[in-house]
């Protein structure tokens, strides 16, 4: 079983877009938590009173930041793998039965992206850039399923706008370190690294795309990735960014990227 769990801090449109389309994806066996990390919008607690009565809703009574809600959620997930999701994404129509196929290819999978376009090392089209929130999120879902079997290409780091987690690596390995990384980036990295180091793999899940649009939730809070939590993750392992950049540079997914795109473009509907 995976659970999905989804951090909320303010921006209420794009929480209600993020809800919406995982109501509309999800089954009622899929298990949803929410935790509201003290929001002082007003419209955020109104939004979550709407949502489905068997998701699990929790408000902290003080901000907690990114870190410590997202190890609460993986905690209230029980033994069910975990999806963490962040507010200001959208699913799209299949993605969690393509996150849970790629699970089941193999057992020594710790973590699971999939495609979006914007997430760095998972973006498309344009690889390693914050592309455009997509016109039809849906379309771009269907290009990744239509355009051929999926390679599970392996990547140094999972991308934390939408990361897949197995409960039996969470267990080997422990969750986010809350110490370290404070209130936010850097913590999905740093539990990759550690899950490399226990003989774990991370991989893209390139038959499956959730629209990602960045900033929108956690970004108020003056945050900015780099600074004392790549100071952090670069004293604890220094080839982290070797490890990166020779992903970057071999970029497997370059052919798959442009069958995906040429499948988007004709799926574009006749004007």
């Amino acid at each position: 079983m995976t659970a999905v769990v989804v951090p909320v801090f303010n921006a209420p449109s794009e929480t209600e877009r993020c809800l919406a389309a995982l109501a509309r994806t999800v089954t009622k066996r899929t298990p949803v938590v929410i935790i509201d990390d003290a929001s002082d919008d007003p419209d955020i607690e109104r939004l979550l009173q709407r949502q489905p009565d068997h998701w699990y809703r929790v408000y902290n009574e003080t901000n907690l930041g990114f870190v410590a809600t997202a190890n609460l959620g993986m905690a209230l997930a029980g033994a069910a793998d975990v999806v963490l999701l962040n507010a200001d994404t959208e699913v799209t129509d299949g993605w969690l039965e393509s996150l849970e196929r790629c699970a089941a290819s193999d057992a020594t999978i710790a973590s699971i992206t999939p495609l979006t376009n914007n997430g760095e090392i998972a973006s498309i089209p344009e690889f390693c850039r914050a592309n455009p929130w997509p016109d039809d999120a849906e379309r771009w879902a269907r290009a990744c399923r239509e355009s051929g079997p999926p390679l599970y290409p392996e990547v140094p780091t999972g991308v934390g706008f939408c990361m897949y987690l197995r409960r039996a690596c969470l267990d080997r390995i422990g969750e986010f370190d809350e110490q370290a990384f404070g209130r936010g980036y850097g913590e999905e990295n740093d539990w990759c690294m550690r899950a490399l180091e226990a003989g774990w793999r991370h991989v893209l899940c390139d038959d499956a795309f959730v629209a990602h649009q960045g900033g929108a939730s956690f970004g108020p809070l003056g945050l900015a990735p780099g600074g004392e939590a790549m100071e952090t993750l670069l004293k604890r392992y220094p080839d982290y960014m070797e490890r990166v950049s020779a992903f970057i540079e071999a970029d497997p997914m370059a052919k798959r990227r442009v069958e995906i795109v040429r499948c988007h473009e004709a799926l574009r509907p006749e004007v």
